[in-house]
């Protein structure tokens, strides 16, 4: 988790400086709003690992697979030296190994697991660690466990879905760009030599031809310039969206841009619904859960609502308010809440939604799946056409053109 260094002004006027951890920049503002403190610096810094480098990123899958054996032996009155022992030495990705000795040794030590992950940002998030913690708070570590397994379990498959969805529509745009490309780089230029043999000037082409000779005189002559443009555009957009202004404006494009933004904002639902429930289920204070919830959901203008959301409830408003005033969550999901919250079962409603949500996610994928195949298809087939065509086009004239020569003899 990152860390900060922050100078802020109380509400004496008396000025602090110190360092805090936090998911976000966004979240720790917000943080230090909500007590009434005026920021006036605040910066991340670059947190050192006491030892030695995390491994880095696990995969979902592994994770998964882990934390249901962990939950297990945990259950079954193992102590949690030996269980990370032991499961270290089962497990066969060779990172979460490196992770889980690393745990084992600082939980010999004397620190609690949900401290000794915090070392590991990159392996374990933010939602992760809330919920080994409420476990240890609890003494219902083996149940955190097993919820974290079956949220994870819950995520790989939506992620799952989205990218099975993605693969052919992505693998047919790869073709059409390979095939458009090779024709247009490799046979464009011999063809156009033949017209010129035939005697057919640049003046005397058809429009279409005139065109795609310019495009394959750029690409052959100029293609450094195409793809340094296109780096260009690359970098600049990474740059763009590492500012809080760029990533606000990406994150409303991504809700607003047709058939995909909706599709974008189910998944970041079924997320929202999924992670709030998981935490409320554990027993995480609802401030927090918004708080991490808010760092988890995937899109900084749902965050945003999330942590008006969460200033509003600390004020004593009820969670369904604030949700809909954003207008970024339906009524459907506003009333369900409310219900939740009135009849003592929010955690239960918050699962329900995102079992709606998740199918209607994989509905609206077999949906774009089943449209975006045939588009694709006839792009191709127009794209190549069109070359074809273009090509083909002087070869009419020359042969129009000796006919009547011909005919005139």
């Amino acid at each position: 988790m990152p860390i900060f260094s922050y100078t802020f002004k109380d509400a004496m006027g008396t000025v602090q400086k110190g360092t805090a951890d936090a998911e976000s920049e966004d979240l720790l503002r917000a943080r230090f709003t909500e007590q009434g403190f005026t920021i006036t610096e605040l910066t991340m810094i670059k947190a050192k690992s006491p030892k030695s480098k995390s491994p880095g990123k696990v995969k979902l899958t592994d994770l998964s697979v882990w934390c249901r054996q962990f939950s297990t032996m945990v259950d079954a009155g193992v102590s949690l030296v030996r269980c990370l022992d032991v499961l270290g030495r089962q497990t066969q990705n060779k990172r979460l190994q490196k992770i889980i000795a690393d745990l084992g040794t600082r939980v010999e030590g004397g620190e609690s697991l949900s401290r000794a992950m915090q070392r590991h940002p990159k392996a374990f998030s933010s939602l992760f660690i809330g919920l080994i913690k409420a476990g240890e708070v609890g003494g219902v570590l083996e149940e955190s466990l097993q919820r974290l397994s079956h949220f994870l379990e819950k995520d790989v498959e939506l992620r799952r879905k989205v990218k099975s969805a993605l693969t052919y529509p992505v693998l047919v745009l790869v073709m059409s760009l390979g095939i458009t490309g090779f024709l247009v780089y490799w046979f464009v230029p011999q063809w156009a030599a033949i017209l010129v043999d035939l005697g057919l000037k640049a003046d005397d082409l058809p429009a279409p031809t005139k065109f795609l000779i310019d495009i394959s005189d750029i690409l052959v002559h100029k293609g450094w310039i195409v793809a340094l443009s296109i780096f260009i555009l690359f970098f600049a957009n990474k740059l763009f969206t590492s500012t809080r202004f760029g990533r606000r404006v990406m994150d409303r494009v991504k809700l607003k841009v047709p058939v995909f933004g909706k599709l974008h904002h189910k998944i970041c639902m079924a997320r929202f619904s999924r992670t709030m429930g998981t935490l409320l289920t554990s027993g995480v204070p609802i401030l927090q859960a918004m708080e991490t919830v808010a760092g988890t959901v995937g899109n900084t203008i749902m965050s945003d609502a999330l942590l008006e959301a969460r200033a509003r409830i600390r004020e004593g408003d009820r969670i369904g308010d604030p949700l809909e005033e954003s207008k970024l969550f339906p009524p459907m999901v506003v009333h369900m809440i409310g219900i939740g919250e009135e009849s003592g079962s929010l955690d239960f409603m918050l699962q329900k939604i995102a079992d709606f949500y998740e199918d209607e996610v994989e509905a609206a994928l077999a949906s774009l799946t089943a449209a975006l195949e045939p588009i694709m298809i006839v792009g191709l087939g127009f794209m190549v056409g069109f070359i074809v065509i273009s090509m083909f086009l002087p070869l009419v004239k020359v042969i129009s053109s000796l006919s009547s020569g011909g005919g005139d003899d």
